[in-house]
């Protein structure tokens, strides 16, 4: 009598791929869209690093500051009068203003998005010096109060996308395409990243940052008011959100959705960690690692593995370095 065997043991498609050609042939195409992705996840996790250098709490709901920005991005473009659809044909001059609009109202929001979320979430628990679980626990369910204000407001569905600037073709590297869209993203965030570590290692208001950082009982001796700068910290991690919340919605346009920051603030979350929490040149590294590793390995095992190879890669890399491959706190950072 024949017996036939289960589904289970029958042959199938395999589960993971090991296509070594397909990372060759689309390297440099990996290389240009990870830098992209990278540079967008290096910004947001300035804010982690900012807020753990600081008050040495992971800010979870960092990643809803975030998506607050990406939102008033989209109901910026759409109140100057953007419509889901058809790009418009904008000139230049045109297209800047209306870009910094949306870049200005996107700081405003995710800033002061932070600002509250410090004083209404964390302030109340320093005062009362309440156990760093009491901070860890706050700062998770701060994080879907968030979320649920948006989807009560908004619903579930991502808001259709809005473009103002097509992606176009500028020059190639070895035959990967680099679009216009693609430069602004890399060029804005590195000089983003730039103005925040002068700000943070050559300014007065810097140094506080830096001086609480290393010893707050001793920084408040000297004259410096903590929890001003905490506030300010929160600020800079919220504008500096609110910039990659731009970036990313001209990047991906219907990437305003009330989950929408949650795998984004993951990762970024890991690439502060991977290039040294409490580090801000290490955000940097981190964010553009991270693009780098997912999007080859997407090309290396598959699609479906692209988000899991970024978070093994972290894991290897911190069993051998586990203060990140920097290594060096915010306090401890140097002029």
């Amino acid at each position: 009598m024949r017996h036939e065997l289960p589904a289970l043991f029958l042959a199938q498609d395999p589960w993971i791929n090991f296509d070594v050609q397909a990372l060759v042939e689309q390297f440099w195409f990996n290389t240009v869209e990870g830098l992209s992705q990278g540079s967008i996840y290096a910004l947001i996790a300035l804010g982690y690093t900012l807020v753990y250098g600081v008050l040495k709490l992971i800010n979870f709901a960092h990643s809803e500051v975030f998506i607050y920005g990406a939102f008033a991005t989209w109901f910026t473009f759409y109140g100057l009068g953007f419509r889901p659809g058809s790009t418009p044909d904008l000139p230049l001059f045109e297209l800047i203003g209306f870009l910094l609009l949306a870049l200005i109202a996107a700081m405003l929001i995710s800033g002061g998005t932070a600002v509250v979320l410090e004083r209404v979430a964390y302030r109340p628990l320093r005062k009362h010096k309440a156990p760093r679980l009491a901070f860890l626990i706050t700062a998770i369910g701060a994080s879907f109060v968030l979320q649920q204000i948006i989807f009560l407001w908004r619903g579930g569905n991502a808001e259709q996308a809005i473009r103002l600037m097509r992606p176009e073709e500028v020059f190639t590297i070895f035959g990967a395409s680099v679009t216009n869209l693609t430069i602004i993203i890399v060029v804005c965030s590195l000089a983003l990243m730039l103005i925040a570590d002068t700000f943070i290692n050559r300014t007065r208001v810097g140094r506080g940052i830096r001086a609480v950082s290393q010893d707050p009982d001793t920084a408040t001796l000297m004259g410096v008011n903590k929890e001003r700068v905490i506030m300010l910290t929160f600020l800079v991690g919220g504008v500096l959100a609110g910039a990659a919340a731009l970036l990313y919605m001209m990047k991906i346009p219907q990437g305003a959705s009330y989950q929408g920051g949650f795998l984004l603030g993951i990762k970024a979350f890991a690439a502060a960690v991977l290039g040294g929490i409490g580090n801000i040149r290490g955000a940097l590294l981190g964010g553009l690692l991270i693009g780098l590793f997912e999007n080859y390995g997407q090309s290396l095992f598959g699609g479906e593995w692209r988000d899991i190879v970024a978070f093994v890669v972290l894991i290897l890399i911190l069993m051998f370095r586990p203060t990140g491959i920097l290594g060096e706190s915010l306090g401890k950072a140097r002029v």
